[in-house]
Protein backbone atom coordinates (compact mmCIF):
# COMPACT_ATOMS: atom_id res chain seq x y z
CA UNK A 1 0.00 0.00 0.00
CA UNK A 2 1.90 3.48 -0.84
CA UNK A 3 1.73 5.74 1.77
CA UNK A 4 -0.71 8.08 2.90
CA UNK A 5 -0.38 11.97 4.32
CA UNK A 6 -2.22 13.83 6.06
CA UNK A 7 -0.65 17.42 4.77
CA UNK A 8 1.95 18.47 2.38
CA UNK A 9 5.58 20.17 2.82
CA UNK A 10 5.73 20.70 -0.67
CA UNK A 11 3.97 24.27 -2.12
CA UNK A 12 0.46 22.88 -3.39
CA UNK A 13 -0.98 24.43 -7.02
CA UNK A 14 -3.85 27.50 -6.25
CA UNK A 15 -6.48 25.68 -8.20
CA UNK A 16 -10.47 25.94 -7.54
CA UNK A 17 -12.06 22.56 -6.58
CA UNK A 18 -14.02 22.52 -9.63
CA UNK A 19 -10.86 22.19 -11.27
CA UNK A 20 -9.94 19.60 -9.15
CA UNK A 21 -13.17 17.67 -9.92
CA UNK A 22 -13.43 17.57 -13.71
CA UNK A 23 -9.08 16.45 -13.92
CA UNK A 24 -9.79 13.53 -11.26
CA UNK A 25 -13.55 11.87 -11.97
CA UNK A 26 -15.49 11.09 -14.69
CA UNK A 27 -19.21 12.54 -13.90
CA UNK A 28 -20.64 11.96 -17.27
CA UNK A 29 -23.99 9.19 -16.83
CA UNK A 30 -22.36 8.70 -13.45
CA UNK A 31 -24.94 7.77 -10.56
CA UNK A 32 -23.81 9.84 -7.41
CA UNK A 33 -24.21 10.01 -3.75
CA UNK A 34 -22.74 13.21 -1.88
CA UNK A 35 -22.60 13.10 1.98
CA UNK A 36 -22.97 16.57 3.73
CA UNK A 37 -23.99 18.99 0.69
CA UNK A 38 -24.19 21.76 2.82
CA UNK A 39 -25.29 25.25 0.33
CA UNK A 40 -24.99 23.32 -2.48
CA UNK A 41 -22.91 24.83 -4.32
CA UNK A 42 -20.61 21.37 -5.79
CA UNK A 43 -24.54 19.96 -5.70
CA UNK A 44 -25.71 21.90 -8.90
CA UNK A 45 -21.62 21.73 -10.30
CA UNK A 46 -21.39 17.82 -10.01
CA UNK A 47 -25.52 17.69 -11.66
CA UNK A 48 -24.36 19.27 -15.00
CA UNK A 49 -22.61 15.85 -15.80
CA UNK A 50 -24.10 12.91 -13.64
CA UNK A 51 -26.97 11.46 -14.36
CA UNK A 52 -28.72 11.45 -10.46
CA UNK A 53 -27.08 13.00 -7.63
CA UNK A 54 -28.65 11.99 -4.04
CA UNK A 55 -27.16 14.72 -1.68
CA UNK A 56 -27.98 14.29 2.22
CA UNK A 57 -27.22 16.86 4.63
CA UNK A 58 -27.83 16.55 8.71
CA UNK A 59 -28.81 20.69 8.89
CA UNK A 60 -32.55 21.05 8.71
CA UNK A 61 -32.18 24.77 8.19
CA UNK A 62 -30.10 24.12 4.72
CA UNK A 63 -32.30 20.93 3.55
CA UNK A 64 -35.34 23.11 3.89
CA UNK A 65 -33.72 25.78 1.50
CA UNK A 66 -32.74 23.22 -0.84
CA UNK A 67 -36.34 21.52 -0.79
CA UNK A 68 -37.97 24.71 -2.23
CA UNK A 69 -35.29 24.75 -5.42
CA UNK A 70 -36.53 23.95 -8.50
CA UNK A 71 -32.80 23.37 -10.13
CA UNK A 72 -31.22 20.38 -10.67
CA UNK A 73 -34.06 17.88 -11.83
CA UNK A 74 -31.69 15.33 -11.47
CA UNK A 75 -30.90 16.26 -8.27
CA UNK A 76 -32.52 14.70 -4.67
CA UNK A 77 -32.36 16.24 -1.19
CA UNK A 78 -32.96 14.22 1.64
CA UNK A 79 -31.95 14.38 5.71
CA UNK A 80 -29.34 12.03 6.37
CA UNK A 81 -25.94 11.28 7.69
CA UNK A 82 -23.16 8.96 6.54
CA UNK A 83 -22.84 6.73 9.22
CA UNK A 84 -26.84 5.89 8.20
CA UNK A 85 -27.45 6.28 4.15
CA UNK A 86 -30.69 5.77 3.43
CA UNK A 87 -30.22 3.59 -0.23
CA UNK A 88 -29.59 0.16 -1.35
CA UNK A 89 -26.50 -1.81 -1.65
CA UNK A 90 -24.16 -1.00 -4.87
CA UNK A 91 -26.44 2.00 -5.60
CA UNK A 92 -23.75 4.44 -6.94
CA UNK A 93 -20.90 4.94 -8.90
CA UNK A 94 -19.74 7.45 -6.86
CA UNK A 95 -19.43 8.98 -3.51
CA UNK A 96 -18.72 12.57 -2.83
CA UNK A 97 -17.30 14.30 1.00
CA UNK A 98 -16.54 17.97 0.02
CA UNK A 99 -15.19 18.98 3.63
CA UNK A 100 -17.73 16.90 5.53
CA UNK A 101 -15.98 14.08 7.04
CA UNK A 102 -14.19 15.91 9.80
CA UNK A 103 -17.89 16.61 10.78
CA UNK A 104 -18.74 12.80 11.17
CA UNK A 105 -19.00 11.46 14.87
CA UNK A 106 -15.52 10.29 15.76
CA UNK A 107 -17.24 6.66 16.99
CA UNK A 108 -19.33 6.87 14.02
CA UNK A 109 -16.53 7.06 11.04
CA UNK A 110 -16.13 3.59 10.98
CA UNK A 111 -19.75 3.20 10.46
CA UNK A 112 -19.80 5.86 7.80
CA UNK A 113 -16.86 3.88 5.56
CA UNK A 114 -18.99 0.68 5.83
CA UNK A 115 -21.79 2.29 4.77
CA UNK A 116 -20.54 4.24 2.07
CA UNK A 117 -18.57 0.44 1.26
CA UNK A 118 -21.97 -0.74 0.89
CA UNK A 119 -23.73 1.47 -1.21
CA UNK A 120 -21.35 1.61 -3.91
CA UNK A 121 -21.03 -0.70 -7.22
CA UNK A 122 -18.03 -2.54 -7.60
CA UNK A 123 -14.80 -0.73 -8.26
CA UNK A 124 -17.06 2.72 -7.19
CA UNK A 125 -15.03 5.46 -6.31
CA UNK A 126 -14.88 7.28 -2.99
CA UNK A 127 -14.11 11.46 -3.64
CA UNK A 128 -12.95 13.06 0.00
CA UNK A 129 -11.95 16.35 0.04
CA UNK A 130 -10.61 17.73 3.70
CA UNK A 131 -9.01 21.07 4.32
CA UNK A 132 -5.89 20.73 6.18
CA UNK A 133 -4.94 21.81 9.43
CA UNK A 134 -2.31 24.90 8.24
CA UNK A 135 -2.36 28.36 6.51
CA UNK A 136 -3.23 31.98 6.92
CA UNK A 137 -6.81 31.22 7.06
CA UNK A 138 -7.10 28.16 9.56
CA UNK A 139 -5.11 30.80 11.84
CA UNK A 140 -8.38 33.03 12.22
CA UNK A 141 -11.05 29.74 12.30
CA UNK A 142 -8.54 28.36 15.00
CA UNK A 143 -9.52 30.74 17.28
CA UNK A 144 -13.12 30.23 17.79
CA UNK A 145 -13.07 26.59 16.48
CA UNK A 146 -10.27 24.12 16.40
CA UNK A 147 -10.77 21.56 14.34
CA UNK A 148 -7.14 19.63 14.33
CA UNK A 149 -8.22 16.68 16.42
CA UNK A 150 -11.42 16.21 14.36
CA UNK A 151 -9.12 16.65 11.46
CA UNK A 152 -6.44 13.70 12.16
CA UNK A 153 -9.42 11.22 13.29
CA UNK A 154 -11.14 12.31 9.93
CA UNK A 155 -7.48 11.51 8.39
CA UNK A 156 -7.49 8.06 10.52
CA UNK A 157 -10.74 6.73 9.45
CA UNK A 158 -9.36 7.55 5.86
CA UNK A 159 -6.41 5.46 6.06
CA UNK A 160 -8.46 2.63 8.39
CA UNK A 161 -10.27 2.35 5.76
CA UNK A 162 -7.50 1.61 2.91
CA UNK A 163 -5.82 -0.69 5.41
CA UNK A 164 -8.87 -2.84 6.62
CA UNK A 165 -9.20 -3.54 2.53
CA UNK A 166 -12.52 -2.19 2.27
CA UNK A 167 -11.14 0.24 -0.14
CA UNK A 168 -7.80 1.02 -2.16
CA UNK A 169 -5.78 4.54 -2.59
CA UNK A 170 -6.37 5.77 -6.03
CA UNK A 171 -4.08 8.51 -5.16
CA UNK A 172 -3.78 12.08 -2.91
CA UNK A 173 -4.14 15.14 -4.53
CA UNK A 174 -2.86 18.41 -2.57
CA UNK A 175 -3.93 22.14 -3.67
CA UNK A 176 -4.88 25.48 -2.05
CA UNK A 177 -8.17 26.55 -2.57
CA UNK A 178 -8.44 30.75 -3.33
CA UNK A 179 -10.58 32.32 -0.70
CA UNK A 180 -12.06 35.93 -1.16
CA UNK A 181 -14.02 38.02 1.43
CA UNK A 182 -15.05 41.40 0.63
CA UNK A 183 -14.89 42.39 4.32
CA UNK A 184 -15.30 40.91 7.77
CA UNK A 185 -18.94 40.74 7.73
CA UNK A 186 -18.79 38.16 4.73
CA UNK A 187 -16.74 36.06 6.59
CA UNK A 188 -19.40 36.34 10.14
CA UNK A 189 -22.09 35.63 7.89
CA UNK A 190 -20.82 32.56 5.98
CA UNK A 191 -18.23 31.21 8.30
CA UNK A 192 -19.32 32.33 11.80
CA UNK A 193 -22.96 31.98 11.62
CA UNK A 194 -22.98 28.97 9.62
CA UNK A 195 -26.36 27.24 10.15
CA UNK A 196 -25.19 23.40 11.02
CA UNK A 197 -22.45 24.92 14.09
CA UNK A 198 -23.18 26.62 16.78
CA UNK A 199 -20.62 29.44 17.32
CA UNK A 200 -21.06 31.41 19.93
CA UNK A 201 -18.45 34.09 20.31
CA UNK A 202 -18.14 36.38 23.15
CA UNK A 203 -17.60 39.62 22.24
CA UNK A 204 -13.78 39.91 23.24
CA UNK A 205 -13.50 36.21 21.34
CA UNK A 206 -15.19 38.33 18.27
CA UNK A 207 -13.09 41.29 18.28
CA UNK A 208 -9.72 38.78 18.77
CA UNK A 209 -10.99 36.90 15.53
CA UNK A 210 -11.97 40.62 13.97
CA UNK A 211 -8.45 41.99 14.94
CA UNK A 212 -6.62 38.95 12.91
CA UNK A 213 -8.67 39.54 9.83
CA UNK A 214 -8.38 42.99 9.37
CA UNK A 215 -4.66 42.54 9.60
CA UNK A 216 -5.03 40.93 5.76
CA UNK A 217 -7.77 43.53 4.66
CA UNK A 218 -6.58 45.26 1.36
CA UNK A 219 -8.68 48.09 -0.59
CA UNK A 220 -9.96 44.81 -2.50
CA UNK A 221 -10.61 42.64 0.74
CA UNK A 222 -8.86 39.64 2.14
CA UNK A 223 -7.72 37.06 -0.14
CA UNK A 224 -6.29 33.42 1.52
CA UNK A 225 -5.63 30.18 0.38
CA UNK A 226 -6.71 26.90 1.59
CA UNK A 227 -5.00 23.90 2.18
CA UNK A 228 -6.84 21.28 0.63
CA UNK A 229 -6.48 16.88 0.78
CA UNK A 230 -8.13 15.21 -1.51
CA UNK A 231 -8.15 11.53 -0.93
CA UNK A 232 -9.65 9.24 -4.07
CA UNK A 233 -9.89 5.79 -3.05
CA UNK A 234 -12.26 3.02 -5.02
CA UNK A 235 -14.27 0.14 -3.37
CA UNK A 236 -12.03 -2.96 -3.10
Amino acid sequence: MNPMYISNSVASPVEHEADVIARLLTLQGASVLELGCGKAEKTYLIAQKAASILALEVDETQLAIHKTSTAGKNIRFEHGGAENIPASNASFDLVLMFKSLHHVPAELMEIAFSEIHRVLKPGGMVYISEPVFAGEFNEILRLFHDEQTVRELAFAAVKNAVSSGQFSLVQQTFFSQPIHFENFDQLEQQVIKVTHTDHRLSATLLDDVRSAFEKHMTPTGADFQMPIRVDLLRKS
